[in-house]
């Protein structure tokens, strides 16, 4: 069965007659008779009976009826949505991106594309980067925003959108805020508050205790508004991405030697057909003016990807 059959069949159900019937479809009589009798060819009967100028439906031509427009406009239906979403106007886009990641820098992103493309949805899926890494290669996410430290897999496409330091955050009466850099030696059996979810804490970890630095944990959360709320209230100090800092009353101050960066991407898998909303979004990231480090970089830098390597 062809979908031009359950059209024509359809039309000809609401005309009775075949030459408005072909009219209407925009084909020929004869053109509109034959798609008609290999319809009734392929469901065992006559769907119409012809009587000069008294056309109407059969027995089977009425069963068949509700189904067959049941059909049409479904397919109807699913036209009119593959044009809105290739215009754009009726389109969900699902969007992951690291629980590590500034709020506020995707919340900015998101709100300018809103305002571009209001008749995209868009959904976002907060987790860790095994896991997001994971669903965009299924197809559960179609774009990622994500940065970690050894290397992402080649099936995916990396579009480096900014890099950004790690920061040491302090509570405001510690004795490191009157330092305007804080060398990692002076972290020496520190009470630190720990960030659960760090996806660079063993290469960080292995590099400070190879300097015979070592901090002296005090709490653990995945959560980081649960981490600063604690810094705050003086239980330890934090190690942050420069940009995931989002209580204005702690202090924060520049890691020097070592200091440590990392780079977030943008990430699709390469060579997958992406739908225009996709595209959309990555233009969008394209034009966003992402931060530059507002640390001043002293000492000796490692990038976290090659400190993973390091570590390996």
């Amino acid at each position: 069965m062809e979908m031009q059959q359950v059209r024509y069949f359809v039309a000809l159900a609401g005309t009775l007659n075949f030459t408005r019937a072909a009219e209407q479809c925009n084909v020929s009589q004869p053109a509109l008779t034959r798609a008609i009798q290999q319809l009734e060819h392929e469901l065992g009967g006559p769907l119409f009976h012809r009587e000069r100028a008294n056309t109407h439906l059969s027995e089977l031509g009425r069963m068949m009826l509700p189904y067959l427009q049941s059909v049409e406009e479904s397919c109807r239906a699913a036209r009119d949505q593959a044009k809105a979403v290739k215009k754009l106007e009726q389109a969900t886009l699902t969007i992951g991106t690291m629980c590590t990641i500034g709020p506020q820098l995707v919340s900015d992103l998101l709100v300018r594309f809103q305002v571009e493309h209001p008749g995209v949805e868009v959904r976002i899926i907060d987790t860790g980067a095994p896991e997001m890494i994971e669903m965009l290669e299924k197809g559960d996410l179609e774009v990622a925003i994500v940065g970690v430290p050894d290397e992402l897999p080649g099936t995916l496409h990396q579009l480096p959108i900014f890099e950004e330091r790690f920061v040491i955050v302090l509570p405001p009466n510690h004795r490191l805020v009157a330092h305007d850099e804080i060398r990692a030696a002076e972290l020496d059996k520190e009470p630190y508050v720990s960030r659960s979810n760090c996806e660079v804490f063993e290469p960080v970890r292995k590099e400070l205790v190879d300097r015979n630095i070592y901090l002296r944990q005090v709490f653990s959360s995945p959560r980081d508004d649960w981490v600063q709320g604690m810094i705050k209230a003086g239980l330890g100090l934090g190690f942050f991405p420069e940009f995931s800092v989002t209580d204005p009353d702690l202090v924060v101050r520049p890691l020097i030697e070592p200091s440590f960066t990392r780079t977030i991407y943008l990430t699709t898998v390469r060579g997958r057909p992406h739908s225009p909303s996709v595209g959309a979004f990555v233009q969008e990231a394209r034009r966003y003016p992402w931060p530059a480090s507002r640390m001043a970089s002293a000492g000796d830098t490692i990038s976290l990807r090659q400190q993973i390597m390091a570590v390996g």
